[in-house]
This record gives structure tokens, sequence and C-alpha cells, in this order.
């Protein structure tokens, strides 16, 4: 999993509340088991039409948010089902940070396994953040996680709150494959022990 340590780039702004997992990513992608190739289908219904065809309305369909890398959303992001590939694909769409004032509690926790800061912050400080947003190619936030604290485009500061042991995966790229691995001398001590003491298992 890449480290996470500072992300400066155009924040995308998605007012809407309740934003699911089925809108995230649609049920019809779920097909793969690869986290890669699913940044395309990302938010699919409300970036393309019928035909295909990209909706110029949509956020992400416009020229200063195209490769935006942070959400700022609208109250409880991530609800519906608990679904994986929806952190995967905003990651492979390249979605860093997701901020709102709620999540749901899976897709949070999901979130951090792979590699995405969700942040929680009061109606007011997403709201100015939302403001900040809509500037187009100038909506440049900074989200830096060692110090946990957002700079908005004008220099101004809003603090965020972190549980420690996920601000340490983030920052050391650690999902649950990587913390296992750091206790691979252990493992293979154990492994060596029982092969001595029980030849036969």
């Amino acid at each position: 999993m890449e480290k996470f340590t500072k992300i400066t780039g155009v924040a995308a702004p998605m007012p809407l509340i309740n934003i699911d997992t089925d809108m995230i990513i649609p049920k019809l992608f779920l097909k793969t088991v690869s986290r890669s190739g699913l940044g395309k289908n990302l938010f699919d219904e409300m970036r393309y039409d019928a035909a295909g065809n990209e909706k110029p309305d949509f956020v992400l369909n416009k020229p200063a948010y195209r490769n935006s890398q942070i959400i700022v959303a609208g109250d409880n992001f991530g609800c519906g089902s608990s679904r994986e590939h929806a952190p995967w694909a905003l990651l492979d769409f390249g979605i860093r940070v997701v901020i709102s004032t709620s999540f749901a509690d899976i897709f949070y926790s999901n979130c951090f396994k792979n590699g995405i800061l969700p942040i929680v912050l009061p109606a007011e400080d997403v709201e100015k953040l939302m403001d900040d947003a809509e500037r187009g190619a100038n909506a440049v936030l900074s989200i830096d996680l060692e110090n946990q604290v957002i700079t908005g485009p004008d220099g101004g500061e809003i603090s965020f709150e972190v549980d420690a042991f996920k601000k340490h995966c983030l920052m050391n790229g650690l999902d649950d494959i990587g913390l296992t691995l750091q206790k691979t001398g252990e493992i293979d001590a154990f492994e060596a022990k029982m092969n001595t003491s029980t030849p036969w298992i």
C-alpha cells in the first residue's frame, strides 16, 4: 500500500448527502477481484449517460477536477452495502482523501485499509471547504496527515482528528497484509518450533 504523508491538489465538491457505495461503484462492476481498473467506472451512473458519453455537468468530468485527489462530500458518505470495491474504485481513479461530516462505519474502515484518508469534520468546516472546492482549478487543498492539518487555498488551517493506529498504518503504507508481514520473524520462529516439536503436523 502506498504511504500517505501529505497530499496537495484540487478538491472536487460533491455536496450530495447519502452517497452510497452503489453510486460510487455500481453493482454490475463487482465481478472483478482486482483492485485495478475500477476507476473508469467510479460514479458510473452520474458520470456517463446511457450511451456511455460523459455528462459534462458531473464534477469529475469538468476539466478543473479531472485529476482531483480530494473529494469534499455531503453527510453520510459511503453508506449502503459494505463492498470494498468502493474504496478500490476511488483509489484507482486517484482519490486519496474524502472529507465529510460522517461516513458509514465499514466504508470508513475500508478506506484506511486501502490507502485513503477519510476525514470527519464539523458541518461548518466542511461547508467552508466545500466553498473552497467550488473555485475550480484554484480549489487547492493541502492535507498534512502527520500534523493533522488541512490548509486551504487562502492559507487558512483546519485541524482534524484521526485514530493513532490508523494514522500509523497510512503513514507507513501498512494494510492488513503489511501488518502481518511485520511479524515475519516471529511467524518463522513459531513454524520452526512447531516443525521440531510436532513434525507429524
